[in-house]
């Protein structure tokens, strides 16, 4: 299930700009978004047994559960229509595809400045200092076609896929 509205922001190419959506009434802050993600951006991609018993460096999560009893719920990137981590990148690593609305960044162009995590509004962008002081953040899993590992495997889907509105 998608969540969906007309309210949604077009980018230029006419597609819908999406955002991930977790919905608290049903997450259990049991975590697995977050392992599936690490899993899925690991150089075993989704082999869970590997990528935890093989790899001492694992990624970051792009997605961090957040817990206020009784309510727990997973905060990621919003992928902003005017990001301010874009627009305070110092060296253009941290990018907005104009087409997807997805933000990403450059780990080759990253210099570990960090101002992105000062300007983001979210607080969801990490310094990620195991892979050579780089900002980190969800890429809405832009190498597996846009399908997110943390969407993909949520056992309640509180995690949902949506039009992005602001």
């Amino acid at each position: 299930m998608n969540i969906g509205t007309s309210t949604g922001t077009a980018s230029p190419a006419g597609i819908s700009r999406k955002r991930i959506y977790c919905m608290e009434e049903v997450c259990i802050g049991c975590r697995l978004c977050e392992i599936y993600c690490i899993a899925a951006h690991s150089k075993y991609k989704y082999d869970l047994v590997k990528t935890f018993k093989k790899m001492l460096k694992r990624p970051l999560p792009g997605i961090i559960v957040e817990e206020q009893k009784p309510v727990s719920f997973g905060l990621q990137c919003r992928h902003c229509q005017e990001p301010e981590c874009v627009k305070s990148c110092i060296t253009g690593a941290m990018k907005k595809d104009p087409v997807t609305g997805v933000v990403t960044n450059d780990a080759f162009r990253c210099i570990g400045c960090w101002t992105c995590i000062l300007a983001c509004p979210y607080g969801v962008i990490r310094r990620d200092e195991q892979e050579g002081k780089i900002a980190s953040k969800c890429d809405f899993c832009i190498e597996n076609n846009g399908e997110p590992a943390c969407v993909k495997n949520c056992p309640n889907e509180a995690l949902q896929i949506g039009l992005a509105w602001e």
